[in-house]
């Protein structure tokens, strides 16, 4: 079994879901897998919760299953979306200057991929 975090950054919707599609894969295949939201992604969280989204049901199973790990605060703070994020529960990450801290993750042993 492999640690993955994805920190996913890219804000269009067709990026990010292969940030949830892979996450669901590997957690599927028996891999611990955390999903971070990050960067102009953090736009997306209010549209990923209504049901006409062809990815709201992945973002859903993502965030049943406990892969959803949180959200930037300072990009979702940018984005307007940080009030949404407390909304949904989603835990606010800052531990790099506001932002989630790669090295957190490496130093638990987490490979770190980039969308």
């Amino acid at each position: 079994m492999r640690k993955i975090a994805i920190f996913a950054f890219n804000g269009d919707i067709m990026c990010f879901a292969h940030g949830l599609f892979n996450a669901l894969d590997m957690a599927a295949k028996g891999h611990e897998v955390r999903l971070i939201i990050e960067g102009s992604a953090t736009g997306l969280i209010r549209d990923l919760t209504d049901e006409k989204n062809p990815f709201s049901s992945f973002y859903s199973q993502v965030r049943d299953l406990g892969l959803l790990e949180g959200i930037c605060r300072a990009c979702a703070q940018k984005m307007g979306t940080l009030e949404e994020a407390k909304a949904q529960g989603i835990p606010l990450l800052g531990e790099a200057y506001g932002h989630p801290a790669m090295v957190d993750y490496m130093e638990k042993g987490y490979e770190i991929i980039t969308l």
